[in-house]
């Protein structure tokens, strides 16, 4: 059985929807209550993200923002390197700053990364092995495509 992923959410459309408050998708919930717990890949993962400074981009409201942290469980999604757009001014500000277009939007340095990225995309763009070391500056030498 694979995974639904759900793609980026252009902002003008995301401005619509913050109006409109849906649902959130079958069996998550906007909080996370729902999320099957972590496994310590996803754990693993999400740390990894955190300390090489990547940061997720996203809006309490949004559907593919919702997808992208079931995809590491409850305890991971927690740990996430996450920035919310749509709570508060400064959030507001710092998205501006970070030019978010989409939500969700992944930013390494110069890089960028928009919609949801499978936890294998993460790991090759990090350079993060589950289970062991990750090489001294494998991500470095990754372009965006």
């Amino acid at each position: 059985m694979g995974a639904v992923l759900l793609a980026a959410v252009p902002l003008p459309v995301a401005a619509e929807m913050a109006q409109a408050p849906k649902a959130a998708p079958k069996g998550l919930s906007a909080g996370g209550e729902s999320f099957a717990p972590s496994n310590p890949n996803q754990l693993g993962l999400a740390e990894h993200l955190r300390r090489q400074g990547y940061m997720f981009y996203g809006a309490w409201w949004c559907p593919a923002c919702t997808q992208q942290k079931a995809l590491f469980g409850k305890q991971a999604a927690q740990r996430l390197p996450y920035q919310e757009c749509e709570k508060d001014a400064a959030g507001q500000q710092r998205c501006t700053e970070a030019a978010i277009r989409v939500y969700p939007t992944w930013i390494k340095g110069g890089e960028r990364r928009d919609g949801v990225l499978s936890l294998e995309e993460l790991q090759r763009w990090s350079g993060y092995r589950p289970g062991g070391a990750t090489p001294p500056g494998s991500n470095s030498a990754v372009t965006t495509p």
